[in-house]
This record gives structure tokens, sequence and C-alpha cells, in this order.
């Protein structure tokens, strides 16, 4: 993502920025992803007969422990680095987005669904779900 990224107004142009960009964007992948993803897979991709109930259970408590981590941050901040659209936000709205499918209510979270819907108003906005359409 950073690669792709550099150059554009997605990339934090000061050392610091990009380390805290960097910073919420390891975040998503340890925190964030292995477990809102995973009990949204689950539910989504598998059979919700077959999930381990324990096991949903605790990705249910690690990833309400990460959206409220976000929570925190995003109550004083208006994104994740600075207070500009990064591509720390945009790796944290990829599963945020849909984290009800895994069976997490964002309700409780009000900073969050503000942040969702600036996220949204971002030029290009496409959710996960969005499927290119077809070419003639």
């Amino acid at each position: 993502m950073c690669y792709l990224a550099e150059g554009t107004p997605f990339m934090p142009t000061t050392r610091l920025d990009r380390a805290r960009m960097l910073q919420w964007m390891f975040f998503e992948q340890y925190r964030h992803e292995p477990n809102i993803a995973v009990a949204r897979s689950w539910l989504m991709h598998g059979d919700p007969d077959a999930v381990d109930a324990d096991a949903l259970a605790q990705k249910h408590a690690n990833g309400h422990a990460a959206l409220a981590g976000m929570e925190g941050h995003l109550a004083e901040h208006p994104f994740f680095v600075g207070a500009r659209y990064s591509l720390a936000d945009i790796a944290l709205y990829a599963y945020t987005h849909v984290a009800a499918d895994g069976g997490f209510n964002l309700s409780t979270y009000p900073a969050i669904l503000a942040w969702l819907a600036r996220v949204r108003a971002q030029p290009d906005h496409i959710r996960i779900t969005d499927r290119p359409e077809a070419s003639a």
C-alpha cells in the first residue's frame, strides 16, 4: 500500500506523520483485522452454525478492544494521522465499515461513526463490497 501511495495525497510528508501512519497500519494488521475481519469471514463466508461460540466471543472481545482504541483517538482527531485523510484511514476503513457483518454493533462508537461518514465523503469512495461494473 505504501509503495502505491507514494507521491499521492494519501501519504504523509513528514517522517513523524509517516511513522504515525505506519503505527496505525500495524495496529490494523495485528489488533483490528485478526478479530473484526475474521469474525466477519466466519459469519459471512463460512457456516455460521459451525462457528465455535467461544472463539467468536474472543474475537468480539478483542475486536471491541481495538474499536475502543480507535474511538478514543477519533474522539480527539478527525482522521488517524494529523488532520487529514491518509493511507491509515484507508487501511482501517476497509473492515471497520462492514464490522456489523461480523457481529459488531458500532452504534456505541460515535466517533467511529462520524469518521466513517468523513471517509465516505472522500472523492472516489468505494465500499469493500462494491463490485466493479462489468465492461462490455
